[in-house]
């Protein structure tokens, strides 16, 4: 089972687009895939058209019910939903022992997926680090403009403090060049850059600046769903088999 936290502290880079259409690809491959929604703005729970539903991670981290309780089919993408509650965990759990651990604690049941993707905040707050401290991995989507590059140190000594602190096995196994435009020089200068920087860390397929990428969320739909022959279409499953690929 992989588990892979889908993180930049930058918001707008593509974070809830990759974690909805990585996720749609993956079950279109044949894998079972949990989406864990722990960014308060629940912009993937939105983003999936899911409403009806009692308990969301808030109440996981709060020891209130259990993932299976929480879970949502959704067409055989399954959802662990949040909402704007999630908000007040940042202050609630800050005195709780542990406080780093109590997702990894509450989900240590959950083994029957092929792979759990994990919607960060754009911030390096408490649910952040929850999540990078149960994940085995870490994607990280930037978009290639100039400055989501600049703020990558700040992320990347995080994932340092989280790796030497609390979870010795994370590993950044990907960086994702997302809303990608081939004609414009500054994102072929930001592109090389991130290349240069991470090396084999990028993946080959990058994500095509696309708007039916932007539309599907408002529909309650991934791009498949909304869109399937479309660039973002194509990308997110060219994206998904090279991720098989690599593991």
């Amino acid at each position: 089972m992989r588990i892979i936290s889908i993180t930049n502290h930058k918001g707008g880079v593509g974070k809830t687009t990759t974690t909805i259409n990585l996720g749609a690809a993956l079950k279109i491959l044949g894998k079972k895939v949990l989406l864990i929604d722990i960014d308060p703005q629940a912009q993937t729970t939105n983003g999936l058209g899911i409403k009806n539903f009692k308990k969301t991670v808030y109440h996981i981290l709060k020891g209130e019910a259990k993932p299976e309780e929480v879970i949502v089919n959704r067409n055989n993408i399954y959802v662990i939903p949040s909402n704007i509650d999630l908000a007040a965990a940042e202050v609630e759990l800050i005195n709780e022992y542990g406080r780093e651990f109590l997702l990894k604690k509450a989900m240590k049941n959950i083994k029957n997926f092929d792979f759990i993707l994990i919607d960060c905040p754009p911030n390096l707050g408490l649910l952040t680090v929850n999540a990078l401290t149960y994940a085995k991995e870490i994607f990280i989507p930037i978009q290639t403009h100039y400055f989501p590059l600049e703020g990558v140190g700040k992320l990347l000594n995080t994932i340092k403090l989280v790796k030497e602190r609390l979870n010795p096995d994370v590993e950044i196994t990907g960086v994702i060049c997302t809303m990608v435009n081939k004609h414009r020089n500054l994102d072929r200068e930001v592109k090389d850059g991130i290349y240069k920087f991470f090396k084999d860390k990028v993946f080959k397929t990058f994500i095509r600046e696309n708007i039916m990428l932007a539309e599907a969320p408002s529909f309650g739909k991934t791009i498949f769903e909304h869109a399937p022959r479309s660039n973002g279409a194509e990308d997110y499953l060219n994206l998904a088999k090279e991720i098989l690929g690599r593991k």
